[in-house]
């Protein structure tokens, strides 16, 4: 099947090729005419194959045979102004694909905008990151069903397959899905973003339960530290012979890989990086966030459904850019002016 690719970021060229591989024929653009041309070389060289490149969007959909397919995966603040000088160069049955992480609540606003000139659109949402070219994507979709369903073979071959992933008791009492191949139609416009939406912001919980849990177990020598005298300032330490333990990060990590119950990707990623460098010394300790998890705590308010651990987490992100500092100045300040205690 062929295919346009908009962007050609980390991920944005790793699926260009895994579809390449997969016999696929795709024409790519991105801003940078570098970076398209090594897409080019890399399709050439590790899936046999060529790709079309263009610097402009119509010399794109002019490689490209009605009725198209046009995959955006550019950052959501710019899916707008490329979709406004796509649009006129698309024609009636042309799908238009959002790859990116855009907020769903503009999905729908699209979709009724596009529909109306006879464009369909489908809102994917990606995940698998620079892993996915061998690993595969797990694809959160949403759109209409003819569209998703003439799409189906670029689905298919960017998903991850079954795998070597066994299957879950009990799914053969279930309906036949996609969903055990990696990818799944969610429902309508805006479906696919939300639940790639809710998925960032699980993720966002998981990331900080591990970072909290490390930061407990990295600080258990604490004893050690001399932390033991009163202080009106400092509530002391009172039993330092309880905190004597110099713990191994690495190691533990490596650890609850196996066996354990919390064991997942993201702590074979912590655990890999903690055998790179265990004191994490090349890491900033700021961690920003690209909106997920704030469109998931927005969803949950307006839903009425409590989401305390995926708030807490987010703005936890805030506290590590600094954003908290005002705050801290002005607790500080009340301290002093009642005498510090």
């Amino acid at each position: 099947m062929q295919l346009g690719m908009i962007g050609l970021g980390r991920m944005g060229q790793n699926m260009v090729v895994r579809l390449s591989k997969a016999g696929h024929q795709l024409v790519v653009s991105d801003r940078s005419a570098e970076v398209i041309q090594q897409t080019q070389q890399r399709v050439q060289k590790e899936a046999g194959g060529t790709a079309g490149g263009a610097s402009a969007l119509k010399e794109l959909v002019s490689q490209l045979s009605a009725p198209r397919a046009v995959w955006l995966m550019t950052p959501a603040g710019v899916v707008d102004r490329v979709i406004a000088d796509l649009v006129p160069l698309l024609g009636k049955d042309d799908i238009l694909i959002d790859g990116g992480n855009s907020y769903y609540i503009d999905d729908i606003r699209r979709s009724k905008e596009l529909a109306a000139k006879g464009i369909h659109y489908m809102d994917v949402g990606t995940s698998g990151g620079v892993f996915g070219l061998d690993r595969g994507y797990c694809l959160m979709i949403g759109g209409p069903d003819a569209a998703v369903k003439r799409l189906d073979p670029i689905l298919k071959a960017l998903a991850p397959g079954k795998g070597d992933v066994g299957r879950t008791p009990g799914r053969e009492k279930l309906k036949a899905s996609t969903a055990e191949d990696g990818y799944l139609h969610c429902g309508p416009a805006g479906a696919g973003h939300f639940v790639k939406m809710v998925h960032n912001g699980i993720e966002y919980g998981m990331m900080a339960a591990y970072a909290e849990g490390l930061n407990i177990i990295k600080n258990a020598n604490v004893g050690k530290k001399g932390r033991t005298d009163a202080s009106a300032e400092v509530t002391p330490l009172r039993n330092p012979e309880h905190f004597q333990y110099d713990f191994n990060l690495a190691d533990i990590t490596e650890l609850w890989r196996r066996g354990s119950v919390v064991a997942s990707w993201l702590l074979d990623l912590t655990a890999s990086a903690l055998a790179e460098d265990p004191e994490l010394s090349n890491v900033k300790a700021e961690v920003p966030d690209s909106g997920e998890g704030r469109w998931t705590v927005l969803a949950a308010i307006d839903e009425g459904v409590p989401a305390t651990v995926l708030t807490a987490s987010l703005y936890q992100r805030f506290t590590s850019r600094g954003e908290d500092a005002f705050a801290c100045k002005t607790l500080q300040a009340m301290r002093r002016k009642f005498g510090g205690h």
